[in-house]
């Protein structure tokens, strides 16, 4: 992912913690959405997968399933999964023309500069087929901070994330928000948006 050095630092050290607590998240009901909205035995691609949970659900329900990370320690975990092929990438190699049906980025693109985001998901746009889902999630806000940890993070509102979908050729479909802890222990509000190209 085309995110900072300390970022991937901590991600890289806490990777079987950051497995351990997304392992009791519970069911996701947006992943099954997402899941529902494609095609059976589908293609479908994890951006910024972690330690591969959502891609293991994603297997389990009979798709075809990439899942790639800039963390060598969140690939590793993620490949151990059936069915998940998982290498090491950034947000930058999103590369290829019509070829997912689905694309999951889940909490993964808010950590990419601001000034990445509009490249980043025109090359998810070109990747999707034409009609295929998006899933994006990110924490919601204005401007660039760190978190606790040292990880940093782009915030979004609603409307900028929305206008950044449809300068990238995609459609927004439905908006979500909620709240939740994460890894550094602090609650923050959040975006999550489902378009299709």
């Amino acid at each position: 992912m085309s995110a900072d050095d300390a970022t991937l630092k901590v991600y890289g050290e806490k990777a079987d913690h950051y497995a351990d607590m997304t392992a009791n998240d519970g069911e996701d009901r947006l992943l099954h959405a997402f899941i529902n909205s494609l095609p059976a035995g589908g293609r479908a691609l994890d951006l910024g997968c972690g330690p591969g949970a959502s891609a293991h659900v994603m297997a389990e329900a009979g798709l075809q399933v990439d899942a790639m990370d800039a963390v060598p320690e969140m690939v590793d975990l993620a490949a151990r999964h059936p069915g998940v092929t998982a290498w090491v990438a950034s947000f930058d190699d999103i590369k290829g023309v019509d070829i997912y049906d689905g694309i999951w980025a889940n909490f993964s693109l808010l950590h990419a500069p601001r000034a990445d985001m509009p490249r980043h998901l025109s090359d998810v746009a070109q990747a999707l087929k034409p009609g295929g889902r998006l899933h994006i999630a990110v924490k919601s806000g204005t401007g660039e901070r760190r978190d606790t940890l040292g990880r940093l993070y782009t915030y979004y509102t609603q409307d900028t994330l929305c206008d950044l979908l449809r300068d990238a050729a995609l459609t927004p479909d439905e908006t979500i928000t909620g709240s939740g802890t994460g890894m550094d222990g602090t609650m923050s509000d959040w975006i999550a948006v489902s378009a299709h190209a």
